[in-house]
């Protein structure tokens, strides 16, 4: 099954997905089973769903999914998912717009995690081990992180 490809995002549109994923989103490196390597995934969370079909359709893949509400008076929340290449691809278009510690991680992916991840699935030793080095500086890049790094500068 051929994957679908990330639409090519206009300036103004890359910039306002960047704005969403700074304050709303996750750039993250995700365990979906057991046994698995870590993922790439990409998501954000809102009450406007109209919010997450604009950043579908502007990007062209990804998945919305609805959380359950707790609480009658709860609003619904809704999620926008997109992993692994797709994700990458994003990542790479909105890039140079994200403020947040999450142009960090987005950088150290784009640089590395195509070279990091094979296709096949199949780690050679010394893959593995530079794999969890990655997924380690990957971690440890955070809010806390970014604020020591802007306190350097």
């Amino acid at each position: 099954m051929q994957s679908r490809k990330v639409s090519v995002m206009s300036p103004v549109d890359a910039a306002y997905l960047a704005g969403l994923i700074d304050g709303e989103g996750t750039i993250a490196l995700t365990k979906i089973h057991r046994g698995q390597n870590r993922q790439l995934v990409v998501t954000i969370r809102s009450t406007e769903l109209a919010l997450l079909e604009w950043t579908k359709s502007i990007t062209g893949v990804g998945k919305i999914t609805t959380k359950r509400t707790s609480s009658p008076h709860h609003s619904p929340g809704y999620t926008y998912c997109v992993s692994n290449r797709q994700a990458l691809d994003v990542l790479t278009q909105v890039q140079q717009y994200l403020r947040s510690y999450k142009s960090l991680r987005s950088r150290l992916v784009i640089e590395n995690y195509l070279k990091l991840t094979p296709r096949n699935g199949k780690y050679t030793a010394m893959l593995l081990e530079a794999r969890r080095t990655f997924e380690q500086l990957f971690s440890a890049i955070s809010i806390r992180g970014r604020a020591n790094e802007l306190q350097r500068s």
